[in-house]
């Protein structure tokens, strides 16, 4: 019923903004495809990935500082005073939440990285995208191909159009290609 209901919805919205099934042109595109063709994109990779090794280096040497300090520790608790072990124990684990509290904001840090640095390739697509649909008359463009972020359930091939941003981002797209 309820289906019903909001497909006599869509029907009379289409009808009441004056469009007709005839005016209405649908495509789709993969901007995960057309990113894997760009250039930049290696580029990007490769400066996340080694962001995220610098990261992790960091992390390493404080880990590796925690474990020295904790077995030096272990072999000198049992001679020290009490004041000093509690010290001492206040500090290793203080250290631990350093460590912790490092690994999470090097996450977020590591993602903000490279949200920023695709940033403007995404921009660079969605300009390209905008072209081609003005271009071939496109009404509406979904995306596809994106996991858990597709709105596009069927469509066929013949409406996919990003081969023809590749071409507008200069780029050759692979004969036969069915992205």
């Amino acid at each position: 019923m309820k289906k019903s209901i909001s497909s006599l919805a869509l029907i009379f919205f289409i009808m009441s903004s004056g469009l007709s099934a005839q005016d209405l042109k649908i495509g789709y595109t993969n901007v995960e495809y057309i990113l894997s063709f760009l250039p930049e994109t290696k580029q990007v990779q490769s400066e996340v990935s080694a962001y995220g090794t610098q990261l992790q280096n960091q992390l390493q040497s404080k880990i590796t500082d925690f474990q020295s300090k904790a077995d030096a520790f272990q072999k000198t608790a049992a001679t020290m005073t009490d004041l000093i072990r509690a010290d001492k124990q206040e500090e290793l684990q203080n250290l631990q939440a350093s460590i912790q509290k490092f690994q999470n904001e090097a996450q977020t840090s590591i993602a903000q990285k490279e949200q920023d640095l695709f940033k403007p390739l995404f921009e660079k697509i969605s300009n390209a995208i905008n072209v081609v649909s003005e271009r071939e008359n496109f009404t509406h463009v979904f995306s596809a191909g994106v996991p858990g972020v597709d709105v596009l359930l069927y469509a066929q091939p013949t409406d996919d159009i990003s081969n023809l941003v590749l071409g507008e981002l200069g780029i050759d797209p692979p004969a036969q290609s069915n992205n």
